[in-house]
């Protein structure tokens, strides 16, 4: 009994070591309830998974939510690091990048920011398949990365920050119209200049 015990605890501390988690576990706890998620590509497998990701962890995803996490844009990379001697190989970095924005009522921009993974993988010419199989698979991984990162910065927002965010936006747009009324009512109140007369030669 007890061998058995230790060839559990073993695993699991194995899996939790390679990453591994069961859905709805682990320290993604959200602080929000409801969100509106929207992408570019909604159907895109970025925006599937994440939601995906705060529905396993109990945020309700749907379009009447008041605030909005918007996946403004997903970039993926490649450039070459170096090569090796023989030029039939080189080490070719991949970079993505999400850039997202938490918006308010109104489409009001509160909060935007962005996450990026890099990773470094060997392209063989001689094995085109294998490379390319390879970088497929460090793609994934990559997206994995960037959920990761995403959901570590987001789930400690809560709704009363969004809130005092909206309040904030609301009132520098408000003084933005105060003061371009003003200057529009000092224009008007400025006597007109009569046109100069030349005097006749």
């Amino acid at each position: 009994m007890i061998k058995r015990n230790l060839v559990v605890a073993g695993l699991a501390l194995l899996l939790s070591a390679c990453g591994f988690q069961l859905r709805g576990t682990g320290e993604t706890s959200f602080a929000l309830e409801e969100i509106n998620l929207q992408a570019r590509n909604s159907y895109g497998e970025t925006a599937q998974q994440l939601e995906e990701l705060l529905k396993d962890n109990g945020v309700r995803v749907y379009s009447g939510a008041r605030y909005t996490l918007n996946l403004v844009s997903e970039q993926n990379r490649q450039r070459t690091a170096s090569y090796t001697t023989s030029a039939r190989s080189a080490e070719y970095e991949l970079t993505t990048v999400l850039d997202y924005q938490f918006r308010g009522p109104e489409n009001t921009v509160l909060l935007e920011d962005g996450v990026e993974v890099q990773k470094v993988y060997v392209h063989d010419s001689s094995n085109l398949i294998g490379s390319d199989q390879e970088a497929g698979q460090l793609r994934q991984e990559m997206r994995r990365e960037v959920l990761q990162q995403l959901s570590m910065r987001i789930r400690g927002i809560t709704p009363a920050q969004l809130d005092q965010l909206q309040q904030t936006a609301e009132a520098r747009k408000r003084a933005e119209a105060e003061a371009i009324e003003a200057q529009m009512r000092e224009q008007s109140q400025r006597p007109l200049q009569s046109p100069i007369e030349l005097p006749i030669q």
